[in-house]
């Protein structure tokens, strides 16, 4: 079984109840087993024109999936979510990004592992943090160093982690 991070993130609807049901999937998903997840954060939307605020938190699963296969299970999810895939960095309903998974690098045109800008925002990196705070990039670079360069400039933290096995 492989260890993998998923980033969470809704800002149209009741982002809470979207990002509650996503891993409601992910629990209920016959090839994954859901381990945990952070703390929800509210951050500023990235993105064009006027957003809602974001609801983020990042989930950790076990699987034998390989990565791609992950990927398809999380664009299904997203899918019956009603995420519509439009503007770039538009706002959304459901999004689902495999952050990590084990030790694997990996790029096609569809899914780069690491995340590519997983390093850059902190609603990824401090959700992820209070999840797996000994965690280490597979180029070696620490959670911790990271966070260390990264402000925590518009994120709220809003709650506290969900028991996966609820």
């Amino acid at each position: 079984m492989t260890t993998g991070y998923i980033a969470l993130g809704s800002n149209l609807g009741n982002p809470r109840q979207q990002l509650e049901s996503a891993l409601e999937a992910l629990r209920n998903h016959a090839q994954l087993t859901l381990l945990g997840h952070s703390p929800w954060y509210r951050s500023k939307a990235i993105g064009p024109g006027q957003q809602a605020d974001y609801l983020n938190g990042v989930a950790a699963i076990a699987s034998e999936l390989s990565a791609p296969e992950i990927l398809a299970v999380l664009q299904a999810i997203e899918l019956d979510h009603g995420r519509e895939r439009g503007e770039r960095w538009g706002p959304r309903t459901l999004d689902l990004d495999l952050l990590l998974y084990g030790d694997e690098e990996f790029e096609s045109d569809e899914l780069t592992l690491p995340h590519p800008r997983l390093t850059e925002r902190n609603f990824v990196l401090y959700p992820l943090y209070d999840l797996a705070p000994a965690l280490a990039l597979p180029c070696g670079t620490s959670l911790e160093s990271l966070l260390a360069r990264c402000p925590r400039e518009g994120l709220q933290r809003t709650g506290d982690a969900i028991d996966p096995g609820r």
